[in-house]
């Protein structure tokens, strides 16, 4: 497998991936899917900012990707990234999730981001053990706060802090 940095030829098989999870998943909380011109924004918006979107490469096929931007939009926060992570379904299971997770982290030491926070359903058991085997600890359960498929999910804020800096 190869980590790598996505690329526009990636855009196609990234909505792929996004828009099975909008239709069959509560790892992301959105209901109308996407098309292939918002995940070329999403893609080159990333890019600009230096933000990274990483590729599970398998002999040539994109099994998954994951990448990180801002927690919140205000300045206090530029140190706090939320990420996330989607897996194509024939791919799952095989130790990609994580593969990418600790790429991913190595990825935000370099950039100098404090925090990452994951934000995950709450019934999503394997992805709440997953991030606590990545050193993820959680800091948050906020019962209800979302809906899909006709029915209130909780969220589960996980947080992973990535230095041990007394200040900024």
């Amino acid at each position: 497998m190869l980590i790598r940095d996505a690329r526009p030829q990636d855009v196609e098989v990234l909505t792929e991936i996004y828009n099975h999870e909008v239709a069959t998943g509560t790892a992301l909380w959105n209901v109308k899917p996407t098309t292939v011109d918002q995940r070329a924004a999403f893609v080159a918006q990333r890019t600009e900012a230096g933000l990274p979107i990483l590729i599970a490469d398998i002999d040539g096929q994109v099994a998954g990707y994951a990448s990180y931007g801002p927690f919140r939009p205000q300045d206090g926060f530029y140190q706090t990234m939320e990420h996330s992570v989607y897996l194509r379904p024939d791919f799952q299971g095989r130790g990609i999730g994580p593969a990418l997770m600790l790429a991913l982290i190595e990825r935000a030491k370099q950039a100098g981001v404090h925090v990452l926070v994951a934000a995950v359903d709450g019934a999503n058991a394997g992805s709440i053990r997953l991030h606590e085997r990545l050193g993820f600890v959680e800091v948050g359960r906020m019962p209800q706060a979302g809906q899909k498929f006709g029915r209130w999910l909780d969220l589960v804020l996980l947080q992973l802090r990535l230095d041990d800096r007394p200040a900024p």
